[in-house]
């Protein structure tokens, strides 16, 4: 028996989700003593040292102008981003009923809508509870995790909008006070985002249990919904947003700096508040509920085969919860690491920032590491056995601990090469900018093939930790890896929100008109930011190509295929129309953006063309009509995307069959994965390089820049180019490949049991 009694963990999983929770509030209590009210302001400083007064007026501290514009600014920007996630939310809420409903009446179809119990798929002689009951419990915490991943990511907006201009203000006093006001912002989501996911998932299973009593099987079948609404919610979040900002981002740029000459975040730019709306509702929103979908997800995948392994056969109620109790010893890791980048080290210069972010990787995932080995030999058994495609496979508590730990620096080393391939400190981002000499064309040409060529390692982690983890622990090893790989959660998102956080306070700080010095503080804490959201992103797809498997393995057990053959004719269709899947994905958001781009383009110019004294300064744009245009267009254009990905499974599995969708879902694992890292990756490494030319930090910067040269156009249209790739389509795609395996986990009795119309009537 493992040494953690049931009660210990019913007690442990809550307070550790608690105490996240309620340092995400402390975190949130310290933001907001930076004041945004011109006479708070002034009170707030200390004028008691007269050499601190004289450099408070030298930076325009008391200039109450600036703090009164700044909460303007930033009014309008949260504002905007509210109404968008409003609209967004009421067709989401549309789709979210219907979805439901289907859940409910095909799961309910798999035995006729009967009441009675049936007799249970893997524990032989014991009877289950009825289909039906199972359908109204999916259906149940479909809605609860669509609904958690809705609430978190717009919490995460909501602090986002709260801390843009908090940090510019702190920006004026130094760079390391900025720093720690926009990083404990992002910790603020991250927190109770994983807390909150954590919380929810517990209570969510203690309830279902009143039902389900000893029926283990039914009880984590119907949990899997949960994981299914996180990701429905969070592709519409991703796509939305993502056609919402880099729309207003392109349109802003192209009229604005390659046309007019005029700097990025410039007051007169009509399309500006559209764009820093953009970066909260995509990066922010759009990323918060892309994680908590994973997180669910590989917990979903984890319990499933859990259940029908030795713990859930021999209603082990501590090994079973080994999934949250990972979890949960992230949050407590989480929260010791974030300390460090707030209170036990000071950042004094701008060269500091980066290895700060990156500090808190490697402090978390090295206390991480012991925290799985402690939790590993406390909540297992010696030795346990794990379902294996129709075989129990026997396993020891150590074996699972390695499982977990390979997912986890997987992860890191995914992050590092991520930043290593996107941080413009590196050769391979220089040698981009290097080749703005020739033109924009050369641009994209070094730009692609940098994309593609940092597919290679990341593919080799996840290749390595897929087949160790497989070989000690089956499919259960698959999501305990990535469950390892998401343990660190909470500072992940921490460092990712930082990103579009610091992004907003430097365009307040031009829109604001304040100081050269503070642009360029500000302009420090973007770029390391930058560098940190790829991370972020390679860490989303990694997960992803776990969870997905993961998630694959638990459906092919459940629909009861004994083997997925590459060589018969119904699986190998599927799997070439499964690759294909991603190709078409992002081609329908790619478009989605060029479009919406064409729109803003043509209203920037038409405001430059007609108002008068717009340039000068003395005109004032239209920032609303360029609002409409992005909310327009991303939520019209978020549906086609999205009923892609939904619909698939169903018609294939309906259609088809089991088979074909296995070979669907593998398709699309394979291919996606590629597209999205290289996507990511080229996107980040263009808007680097141009940002190396602008900062013409070294010489070599230097020879290319200054702005406005065509060295520095054709840095901008390579941006421009990747933006829709780093910021719509791969981001998206992590998500599509796994909210089709989620999906055909979920409705796997249905396929199982009436799939395949098709090739029984042929």
């Amino acid at each position: 028996m493992a040494i953690l009694s049931a009660l210990a963990t019913e007690v442990l999983i809550p307070v550790a989700g608690v105490i996240g929770i309620a340092f995400a509030v402390v975190q949130w209590v310290l933001v907001s003593r930076v004041k945004l009210s011109p006479a708070a302001a002034a009170a707030g400083g200390s004028k008691n040292d007269y050499g601190d007064y004289l450099i408070e007026e030298e930076e325009g501290l008391n200039d109450h102008n600036v703090v009164v514009k700044c909460a303007e600014i930033q009014n309008a920007i949260s504002e905007g981003a509210t109404s968008f996630l409003f609209t967004e939310y009421q067709y989401v809420g549309i789709f979210m009923s219907i979805f439901a409903v289907v859940i409910f009446l095909f799961l309910g179809s798999v035995e006729g809508f009967s009441t009675k119990s049936q007799p249970c798929t893997y524990s032989v002689g014991k009877y289950c509870k009825p289909a039906l009951f199972t359908a109204l419990f999916s259906t149940a915490s479909f809605l609860l995790g669509a609904i958690t991943s809705l609430v978190s990511g717009f919490l995460g907006m909501k602090i986002a909008t709260y801390a843009n201009a908090r940090t510019t203000l702190e920006a004026r006093k130094g760079v390391g006070k900025a720093f720690i006001t926009a990083f404990r912002s992002g910790a603020v989501m991250g927190f109770l985002l994983a807390s909150s996911g954590l919380v929810v998932l517990y209570i969510t299973i203690n309830v279902f249990k009143l039902y389900y009593g000893d029926d283990w099987e039914g009880l984590f079948e119907s949990i899997t919904g949960y994981g299914l609404g996180g990701s429905s919610m969070a592709l519409f979040g991703r796509v939305g947003g993502g056609i919402y900002t880099k729309a207003a981002d392109v349109g802003a740029d192209l009229v604005g700096k390659v046309e007019r000459n005029i700097p990025e975040d410039d007051p007169r730019n009509p399309a500006v508040i559209a764009d820093n709306v953009g970066d909260n509702v995509g990066d922010i929103a759009g990323m918060g509920s892309d994680l908590f979908g994973s997180y669910a997800e590989s917990s979903c995948a984890a319990l499933v085969v859990a259940s029908i392994s030795s713990f859930g056969i021999n209603h082990d109620f501590t090994g079973m919860c080994y999934p949250l109790l990972v979890s949960s010893v992230g949050i407590i890791v989480c929260l010791i690491t974030t300390l460090f980048a707030t209170d036990f080290f000071e950042i004094k210069a701008v060269k500091e920032i980066e290895p700060a972010l990156k500090k808190q990787l490697i402090i978390s995932t090295a206390l991480m590491t012991v925290g799985i080995a402690i939790i590993s030999w406390l909540a297992l058994p010696a030795k346990f056995t794990i379902f294996n495609f129709g075989t129990q496979k026997e396993v020891s508590n150590w074996g699972l601990f390695f499982c977990v730990a390979i997912g986890l620096w997987a992860g890191l080393i995914i992050g590092f090469v991520t930043e290593y391939y996107t941080s413009n400190a590196y050769s391979p981002v220089q040698d981009v900018a290097d080749s703005c000499r020739t033109g924009a064309a050369t641009n994209v040409i070094f730009g692609l093939a940098l994309g593609y060529k940092s597919v290679i390692i990341p593919i080799f982690a996840i290749a390595v930790s897929i087949y160790v983890s497989f070989s000690i622990a089956a499919m259960y090893g698959i999501a305990v890896a990535a469950l390892g790989m998401l343990s660190t959660i909470a500072t992940g998102l921490a460092i990712d929100a930082y990103g579009p956080i610091s992004d907003n306070a430097g365009g307040i700080a031009e829109m604001a008109g304040m100081s050269h010095r503070i642009r360029e503080r500000t302009d420090a804490l973007d770029a390391a930011g930058n560098t940190t959201a790829a991370i972020g992103k390679g860490f989303a797809i990694g997960s992803a190509a776990l969870v997905s498997l993961a998630l694959f393995g638990a459906f092919v057990s459940r629909a009861g295929v004994k083997v997925v053959d590459v060589l018969s004719p119904k699986v190998f269709i599927g799997l070439i129309v499964g690759a294909m899947l991603p190709y078409w994905f992002s081609a329908m958001t790619m478009k989605s953006v060029g479009s919406a781009a064409l729109k803003m383009v043509e209203e920037v110019r038409r405001q430059f063309n007609t108002i008068p004294g717009l340039m000068e300064g003395t005109g004032k744009p239209d920032y609303a009509t360029c609002v409409k245009i992005s909310t327009d267009a991303s939520i019209k254009e978020m549906i086609p995307p999205g009923a892609l990905v939904m619909l698939t499974p169903l018609i294939v599995g309906t259609f088809f069959g089991v088979e074909t969708l296995s070979g669907v879902l593998a398709g699309a694992l394979v291919s996606g994965v590629q597209i999205a890292i290289s996507a990511s990756n080229t996107g980040g490494a263009w808007d680097n390089a141009k940002k190396y030319i602008e900062a013409g930090a070294s010489e070599h910067a230097r020879t290319l820049g200054p702005k406005g040269s065509d060295c520095h156009k054709a840095a901008v249209i390579g941006d421009t180019i990747g933006d829709p790739l780093k910021d719509t389509s791969g981001p998206s795609l992590n998500i599509l490949i796994k909210l089709m395996a989620v999906e055909s986990l979920v409705f796997a009795p249905f396929f199982a049991t009436h799939g395949g119309l098709l090739f029984k009537y042929l």
